[in-house]
């Protein structure tokens, strides 16, 4: 922020005692970051390596010293959470004064300074979401459009403003760029909407958040004045997570600098993720040629992760075609369990072992909220969460809704009611495809992404589940309707900590004890609508991502079909098809029984196990249904490995839910009882 009172750069604060003292701690990677104070700095920083501690420490080895005067400094980075972690480690480091925020934060607080000053008015009133004016501009246009398109098309106007573009420069540039079709409209659709939209919010005599760093550039360029007072404030400049800087960002970034070279940047190429938003990593790779004189420092010392889980990561992004200027990690913590790789007949069945093993680990001392399991697309988490509640091992979902608290599918299952009611000779299938139809389902995948997309995930899981349930346990709809208001009663169990749920890009910045990397098959891993060489290389890095966040405990999964019964032709992802370690034989197993592969009982478990499957069987011929609906393969090995006594000791195991246990739980503990 420019403070209303600015200060002299040339007045510094006491040094302090003893500047060396902040260096003990540091590796010599970060020793040479801490120290190299003056004239730009290129820090290429792998997962885990300590960016964040290289970089506050230098900022406060540069304040002890008497090279920096803290308040001008400006520290930014990407997030609210990162600029508050970074402002805390800072106060600690005896730097307090140093401002550390987003690009976002730090241009408001310059606008909400100058604005009055310059043109004798208050900053406008900011629009914190650009839904509600594209859909009135849409409306001004006749565009028809749904919350899912809005959703789309508000992302679209961003992705244009933050690469710099006029409505015009839209209509003219879009296609050459690949924009394509968004939300039903083309690009010259897109350029319209673009114009009417700014229209309406100056009307509203409002900005949005891309027009915080737009008017502040505008304001530096057309206000000689304004640009010589912000660069007078600041004269030191630290940029974290590099690689996601956008066009417009580094606009700004340029005005705040001038013609000045005192600038670090900090970020890693494999992290890259995203691209769909603006984000460029040229920037950061290009920094040597922007600025020859500038010094590189590459961290690899990887202090996060395991050496088994350092070598995966390693191994992944070899294989990449024209692999980006990252870092071989080098893993600096003891040796630990190896990456454990899992294949399943279906995504159930991955869910409940997911499930099993996650159970085993907080058995075994781990809390539920040091484990995560990550995936590609927000229409995963159903089954997950499911297993999960089924399981009462407490969960929450971050960086989206609960599956069942999704407002297509709420809305949905609202259609799915009615229809139950209605006198048809429609089979209860065909109906639930005309309730999921309405609001938007169909049997082909959309080609739009975004919100779209997302939402079609989403009913495509609820049609998997109905078609599932009418399989297994329901002959009518109404029926299948009953069964999905119990499952989303037991996910809507209030739980403040529990396993995190997340998709890989909302896990980017995070780390768990273990975590479980769900459906690594081709289509979702890469997701189909990646085309391009380009946009699959951003999957890798997705999944390098995904496999950095864990400190210890590792699993890959995925499943042969999505639902049981179904055809399983799903292969591996191509990311990980050298690197998974089970046989031809193992996956022909998993594809001939109904049991997850390389899962082996001996011996007296094997008896028990064996036992169940005979009682389960026996249960299931007499009401008539599917043996699995009973218990699945993944809860009978539980039950057999664990030989539970007790109706509480039951309670535990995964996949036996308060209705199971109720209705199994006696009959259960006497087959264990005889087995043993």
């Amino acid at each position: 922020m420019v403070p209303e009172k600015m200060v002299s750069v040339s007045e510094h604060p006491n040094p302090g005692a003893d500047p060396e003292a902040l260096l003990a701690d540091l590796d010599p990677e970060q020793r040479e970051v801490a120290t190299n104070l003056l004239g730009p700095l290129c820090v290429i920083a792998g997962a885990g390596t300590g960016k964040t501690r290289a970089i506050t420490h230098r900022i406060a080895y540069g304040v002890r010293t008497g090279t920096y005067t803290p308040s001008a400094v400006l520290a930014v980075t990407f997030t609210s959470r990162a600029a508050g972690e970074m402002r805390e480690r800072l106060r600690a480091l005896g730097a307090p004064g140093v401002q550390a925020r987003t690009f976002h934060a730090a241009a408001l607080r310059q606008l909400s300074y100058f604005l009055p000053q310059v043109m004798g008015r208050a900053v406008p009133k900011l629009v914190e979401h650009k839904a509600p004016l594209v859909a009135q501009a849409a409306a001004r246009l006749g565009i028809e459009v749904d919350r899912a398109a809005v959703r789309d098309l508000a992302a679209e106007i961003e992705w244009s403003k933050v690469h710099l573009w006029t409505a015009d420069d839209y209509k003219n540039r879009a296609a050459a760029a690949g924009r394509g079709v968004v939300a039903g409209c083309d690009p010259i659709a897109i350029s319209r909407l673009i114009g009417v939209y700014e229209q309406a919010l100056a009307e509203s005599q409002s900005m949005d958040f891309e027009d915080v760093l737009l008017v502040m550039a505008g304001l530096m360029i057309d206000q000689p004045r304004v640009a010589d007072q912000v660069r007078a404030q600041y004269r030191h400049f630290v940029v974290d997570e590099y690689q996601d800087v956008s066009p417009l960002q580094q606009r700004l970034l340029d005005l705040w600098l001038g013609d000045r070279r005192e600038l670090c940047v900090v970020g890693d190429p494999s992290q890259t993720i995203y691209s769909f938003a603006g984000a460029t990593s040229d920037y950061l790779t290009g920094f040597g040629r922007r600025y020859p004189e500038a010094a590189t420092v590459r961290l690899v010392r990887d202090y996060r992760s395991t050496p088994q889980v350092v070598s995966l990561a390693n191994s992944v992004l070899r294989k990449a075609k024209g692999r980006a200027a990252g870092v071989e990690l080098v893993a600096q913590r003891p040796s630990g369990p190896a990456a454990q790789f899992r294949v399943f007949p279906d995504d159930g069945e991955e869910a409940r072992g997911i499930v099993a093993r996650a159970a085993e680990l907080i058995n075994g001392g781990l809390a539920p909220e040091r484990m995560a399991v990550l995936y590609r697309t927000n229409g995963q988490s159903e089954p997950l969460e499911t297993a999960f509640a089924e399981a009462g091992i407490a969960y929450h979902v971050r960086g989206g809704e609960r599956f069942f608290a999704r407002r297509e599918v709420r809305e949905a299952i609202v259609l799915l009611r009615a229809e139950a009611k209605a006198v048809t000779e429609a089979t209860p299938l065909e109906l639930v495809h005309q309730a999921l139809a309405a609001r938007g389902w169909s049997a082909q995948a959309p080609t739009e992404r975004g919100a779209v997309r997302d939402r079609w995930e989403s009913l495509d899981a609820l049609e998997a589940l109905c078609r599932e349930l009418l399989d297994t346990q329901a002959q009518t709809l109404a029926e299948v309707v009953a069964l999905i208001e119990q499952r989303a009663a037991a996910g809507h169990a209030p739980a403040a900590q529990g396993v995190t749920l997340a998709s890989l890009h909302s896990a980017k910045g995070l780390e768990w004890d273990a975590v479980f990397l769900a459906g690594l098959s081709d289509g979702l891993l890469p997701i189909s609508l990646a085309e391009g060489p380009l946009e699959v290389e951003e999957e890798r890095r997705l999944l390098y991502v995904g496999i950095t966040r864990a400190k210890e405990h590792l699993q890959l999964s995925y499943a042969l079909a999505r639902t049981a019964g179904g055809a399983r032709n799903r292969k591996v992802s191509r990311f990980l098809t050298q690197l998974w370690p089970a046989s031809a034989q193992t996956i022909k197993k998993a594809r001939g029984l109904d049991v997850p592969a390389a899962i082996d009982l001996t011996g007296p478990e094997l008896v028990r196990f064996e036992a169940l499957k005979a009682w389960r069987l026996e249960v299931a011929r007499r009401a008539g249904l599917p043996a699995y609906t009973v218990f699945t393969d993944v809860t009978l090995r539980a039950l057999a490995t664990r030989v539970p006594a007790t109706v509480a000791q039951l309670a535990t195991v995964p996949g036996v839910g308060p209705t199971k246990l109720d209705r199994y739980g006696a009959a259960v503990l006497e087959v264990l009882r005889a087995g043993r």
